[in-house]
Parts: structure tokens; C-alpha cells; sequence
């Protein structure tokens, strides 16, 4: 029985477990990135395992998320971050280069490669014919010491794609299409892998918006093909030495099969407050728009910027508009400037940002109270964007495009523009503010700011743990509702005390304060609890707080993994009735903790109503050993200890 493309890379890459579906397996890691919303807490993490230089083929440190510098906060943590990888052996990409996800792809993916990434959109390789897995800071960390990856082995469900997209249907579509059927979470434990004679029509920054985006189904990563598709994309990066065939074996199998036809595609759109709450651009057209926000790591690339110019080309943007630009790297930036159409994008009347996250993180662009944004990014949760009475729309750049002109949500193919780009041949290739590390690293001074706080440490796990129910949420709570990231707190994110006083807030604004009178205590959850962003901070600020474990009726993987590595149980309702039983303020108690981790089992008494709760925790062997000592760090450094 032959292999498909997901097996083969893990069974390269596989330092322990058997690739049984479900089981743990461990994987060597080749690359890693982060950015600089969680990379400084991931270097601290790094620093603290006194390891001298980096293990890995490659790792990057990018400046991408916290680009406004309106105090010293954020300078601070790009000196930092920009020492530390100098000394360390970490390439260093500064300010302005770009967006992580788009200059790695650009400048150093490898087909058949491990990337690693501290950011939940590191999937972006994927389109490559990397496995490219977003995890937590910490996660990255160990991987850049040497360490190994591990993972359940993932289900690996195959999308085939045939036919061709039709003019104005972009990729964006694809993905879009692909949230409506398996929905937010119809991707947890599983590779998304794409294939069918469709796949050869889709550029290779087209497939990079498919896997970019898978990350919002809750998917392990998502994976193309490295075909002839990849070879010229490289070669046109000056990489061809790098590209390698990599294709499944046509006997292959997979857990599941999905068919898609791209000549039956129409543009789509995701409405609040969700990417899988999809609609056909159809269903909604008319609807007036206030603002446009065209880049992100998923639409940042060189392709949609000219596609987007060729429409805005000779129009002006509609009086009731904003249209807003960035692109997703110097390159993308710089050629756009070079040809001329980055003159057709200014004279409609677009407003150019750098290229960086931007808008997509809340960082700046905020649109007006209650206004409609039409977004190119990947994620339209409440506030994200920095106001929570907007409302956000994921659409592809040329739908965009076209409603920017004029003024409502607007079905591209109605449009008679000739948007037909080819790839380059060559692109403009100046890695002129990317900094290789220091070949003297004994010389290199690590710098940190006085913003920069040390990470919380959780102690060993008690016999008996007490606590109250200090909140109750709801179904589908991001990572943004339990530490939120905007422009006022992104420049704290190395100064997890301060971010302790926003935690969940929005769910409850008393939550912060309640958490730090009782002492911590207990969060119970819903449905698919953690999703979104791979920001550990949502797991260290709890564990600042004092929490203990979370309960809820199933978690995100990213998060579920950072609350594992912080030492705070993730625990999982056996009977999920038993969600509607607990009220905030409940006294809840584990007796014999320690035990019941290692049995798999966990029984939680709410004694204010003399109940009793089985949870699921479901650890691995090593999961059970963070938990039980407090978290990764503890392990380590036991590890450390006896070596």
C-alpha cells in the first residue's frame, strides 16, 4: 500500500511512535519561525534552556505584528528579539521585510521540510509541499534546541480538486468553500491534503492562501503537492537547488475524501463572526461597505496585488470607502513600485501601509462603530479588529477590489476587466533586512527593556486542588477573548503581569480582578474552547491568574497543547450535560489529582451542589509528566538536571 504525501514526509522526519492514526509520534523538526507578537516569549523560553546556538537547518525571527511604534514597548522587543538571534544562531528578519508567513514561503521554504512556527498560520508552507505546524512559543523553543515535536498522528482527509477556476473565482474561494463543508473544528486532528488534475491550474501563492487558511478549520496543517508548479516558483526565487518532486503514491489512501469542482465555484464571503459562516457573495451583494483592507498573510502575494491594480486601474474608490493596502512583503512591495501598478493602486485612492500584519491583528485601521469591513485576511472573530461593534467580511482581493469602487458588496464577475497576470520569471529578490546571525555570538549582547517581564512557572501538581468556577463561556471562544491583542496591548505581550488585567474581559471585564481575589481557580468552556491564534499568552496570563484547569466540551489543539505546557489541565466533560450543572461561583474540588491525571480519568466535585463531574483529560505519557510537574519548563529542566 502506497503513501500519501502527509505520511511520507512525517515517516521521514519520525524520531519516535508509529504512524498509527491517533497514536503519538514524534518528529524532527527542520525549521522554525516566529514573529514578534510571540517570539519574545519565545526566545526568554529558548534563553532559559542555556542552550548556545540554534539546532535546526533554519530558524527565523520576523517583526511583523507589532509595528506601531507609539512608546519604547515595541522597540524594545524588536532589540531584543533582533539580539538574541544574532547571538544565537537565528536569522533575523527586521521590520518592513514583510509578513513571516509570506517571506518564508518567498525566501526560505523547502519542499519535503518540518517548519515550526510560533504563529498559527505557519500552514502557509504548505503550499511548498512542506508539513507546516503552528504551536506555541514555547513548543518552537524546544524544537530550536533540538528538541523533538510531538503530535498525534493526524487523520489526513484529501481534497480533490478538478477543473479550473473561472475569472474573478479566486483561491480564497476554495478555502472558503472548504470552511462551509467541514466547518471551524472539522479539521482538529487532521492534515488537510490537496489533490487532482484542479491542483496543476493554482499558482503556487494561490495554493499558499489554501493552506494559510486552512488553519481556521482547527487543522494540523494543510499540504500541496511540490510539482513543476513549485519548481518555477523557486526558480523564479532563485532557489531552484531547494525544490524536490514530492507527490503521494497513486495507491495511496485517505481517512476521508472531499471533491470539489473549481468551475462550479462562485465568489464567497465568511460574515461575522466566524470564517466557516459562509455565504455566496450573491446572497449579501448590495450591502454598503465602509472599509477595504486588501494583504494579510493570505492575500499579500505579488499575484493578487496585480490582479487588485488592474481592477482599481482608471477608477477611484467609492466617496463612503476606505480602501487600505499591504502588501505582504519588501518584495511584493518593491516590484509592485517598480512596474507601475502600485501608482494604479495610489491613484484610485487606496492608502498604502507597510507590509506588515496591520489590520488583520487589530494593529491600527480600526474601522468606524458599526461599520462593515470587507478584509482579505484569514479571521473575522468580534473585535478582532480593533472595534467590537464592526463587523468584518473575508473576502478574496478582486472582490474586494470591486466593491471598494463601488461602495457595497459587489460580485466580481459582474465586472468586464481583464485580469489576467502572469507569474514572473524572476523575482525581485533583496534580502538587504534579513540579518544572519553572528559568526562571534560570545560577543553579542542580549538586550532587554524594562517591558520585558519574566514568564510565569507553575509549581508541581497537589494532591487536592480546590477552586471556584470564576467563569463561564460559551462555544467557540478565541484566543482573542481570553488575551486579547489589539494595538494597546500588543506592545505588553513580554509583560504577561500587565496582560493579567485583560484577560477574558471580553466575556467579563470583573473576570481579571476575580481571578486575583480568589487566588485562581477554574474556567469552565464550551465547544471547540481556544481556537484561533497560537498565542501561548492565552495559557501563561491563566496560569499568572492562578488557574487551574479549564473544563470544557473540547478544545482547540493549539491551546489545549499550551495549556498542557503550562502545567494547567485541560479537562474535557465525558457527559457534556453536565456543562449546564456548573454556575459561576460553584466550589470545585479534585481529590487524589495526581492520580486520577495518570488513570486518564478525572472526577471533579462541585461541592456547592453536591455533584460530581467526570472529565476526560486525555495525555500522552509525556503529557501526563508536564502536567503532573507543572508544565514543559519543569520537565525540562529535570531532564537537564540528570543528564
Amino acid at each position: 500500500m502506497g503513501m500519501n504525501l502527509t505520511q511520507k514526509i512525517i515517516k521521514d522526519h519520525l524520531v519516535e511512535g508509529e504512524m498509527t492514526s491517533g497514536a503519538e509520534v514524534g518528529i524532527r523538526i527542520d525549521q522554525t519561525l516566529t514573529q514578534d507578537s510571540t517570539g519574545t516569549m519565545a526566545y526568554l523560553q529558548f534563553e532559559a534552556m542555556e542552550i548556545d546556538q540554534v539546532k535546526t537547518k533554519k530558524s527565523v525571527a520576523y517583526i511583523d505584528h507589532n509595528m506601531l511604534q507609539q512608546g519604547f514597548e515595541n522597540a524594545d522587543d524588536h532589540k531584543y528579539i533582533g539580539t538574541v538571534a544574532n547571538k544565537h544562531g537565528i536569522y533575523f528578519s527586521k521590520p518592513g521585510n514583510g509578513v513571516c508567513h509570506q517571506v518564508h514561503l518567498e525566501r526560505f521554504g523547502v519542499p519535503g521540510e518540518t517548519l515550526l512556527g510560533s504563529d498559527s498560520h505557519t500552514p502557509t508552507g504548505g503550499g511548498i509541499g512542506m508539513i507546516a505546524i503552528g504551536a506555541g512559543g514555547l513548543d518552537v523553543a524546544v524544537a530550536m534546541g533540538g528538541g523533538t515535536y510531538y503530535i498525534n498522528m493526524p487523520k489526513v482527509v484529501n481534497v480533490k480538486l478538478t477543473g479550473n477556476l473561472n475569472k474573478f473565482v479566486a483561491a480564497k474561494d476554495i478555502i472558503l468553500e472548504v470552511l462551509r463543508i467541514l466547518t471551524v473544528k472539522g479539521g482538529v486532528g487532521k492534515v488537510i491534503e490537496y489533490t487532482g488534475d484542479g491542483v496543476k491550474s493554482l499558482t503556487v501563492p494561490e495554493r499558499a492562501t489554501i493552506t494559510n487558511m486552512g488553519a481556521e478549520l482547527g487543522a494540523t496543517t494543510s499540504i500541496f503537492p511540490s510539482d513543476e508548479i513549485t519548481k518555477e516558483f523557486l526558480n523564479a526565487q532563485g532557489r531552484a537547488d531547494v525544490w524536490r518532486e514530492l507527490q503521494p503514491d497513486v495507491d495511496c489512501t485517505y481517512d476521508s475524501t472531499i471533491e470539489i469542482s473549481l468551475d462550479n465555484l462562485k465568489p464567497m464571503v465568511a460574515i461575522p463572526h466566524s470564517p466557516d459562516n459562509i455565504k455566496s457573495v450573491t446572497d449579501v451583494a448590495g450591502m454598503k461597505v465602509d472599509q477595504v483592507v486588501i494583504g494579510s498573510c493570505t492575500n499579500g502575494s505579488f499575484l493578487d496585488f496585480m490582479r487588485v491594480a488592474k481592477i482599481l486601474k482608471g477608477k477611484t474608490v467609492h466617496e463612503n470607502v476606505s480602501l487600505v493596502v499591504a502588501p505582504g512583503s519588501k518584495q511584493v512591495l518593491t516590484m509592485l513600485s517598480s512596474n507601475g501598478a502600485l501608482a494604479d493602486i495610489v491613484a484610485s485612492g487606496a492608502r498604502i501601509l507597510e507590509a506588515g500584519c496591520g489590520p488583520c491583528i487589530g494593529m491600527g485601521q480600526a474601522p468606524a462603530s458599526n461599520a462593515v469591513s470587507l478584509r482579505t485576511n484569514n479571521r473575522n472573530f468580534k473585535g478582532r479588529c480593533g472595534t467590537a461593534s464592526a463587523g468584518v467580511y473575508l473576502v478574496s482581493p478582486e472582490t474586494a477590489a470591486v466593491s471598494a469602487i463601488e461602495g457595497v458588496l459587489t460580485d466580481p464577475t459582474l465586472y468586464n476587466v481583464d485580469i489576467t497576470v502572469n507569474m514572473p520569471e524572476e523575482f525581485d529578490v533583496n534580502d538587504n533586512l534579513i540579518v544572519p546571525p553572528s559568526k562571534n555570538p560570545s560577543e553579542v549582547e542580549v538586550v532587554k527593556g524594562p517591558n520585558i517581564k519574566p514568564f510565569p512557572i507553575n509549581k508541581v501538581l497537589t494532591d487536592i486542588v480546590t477552586g471556584t468556577a470564576l467563569i463561564k463561556v460559551e462555544d467557540n471562544i478565541t484566543t482573542d477573548h481570553i488575551m486579547p491583542s489589539d494595538a494597546k496591548l500588543l506592545p505588553f505581550r513580554s509583560n504577561i503581569p500587565h496582560l493579567s488585567n485583560f484577560c477574558l474581559a471580553p466575556c467579563d471585564p470583573d473576570f481579571p480582578a476575580r481571578a486575583k481575589t480568589r487566588n485562581g481557580g477554574f474556567i469552565i468552556g464550551g465547544e471547540n474552547y481556544g481556537q484561533g491564534s497560537s498565542r501561548e499568552h492565552a495559557a501563561l496570563v491563566p496560569l499568572y491568574l492562578g488557574i487551574k484547569a479549564v473544563l470544557a466540551k473540547s478544545f482547540a489543539r493549539i491551546h489545549k497543547a499550551n495549556l498542557i505546557n503550562s502545567g494547567i489541565m485541560p479537562l474535557t466533560f465525558i457527559d457534556k450535560d453536565d456543562y449546564d450543572k456548573i454556575d459561576e461561583d460553584d466550589e470545585l474540588v479534585i481529590d487524589n489529582a495526581k492520580g486520577q491525571v495518570e488513570n486518564g480519568t478525572v472526577i471533579v466535585e462541585n461541592k456547592t451542589k453536591n455533584q460530581f463531574y467526570s472529565m476526560d483529560i486525555g495525555l500522552t505519557g509525556k503529557e501526563t509528566q508536564m502536567i503532573l510537574l507543572g508544565g514543559k519548563i519543569n520537565v525540562i529542566k529535570l531532564m537537564n538536571k540528570y543528564n
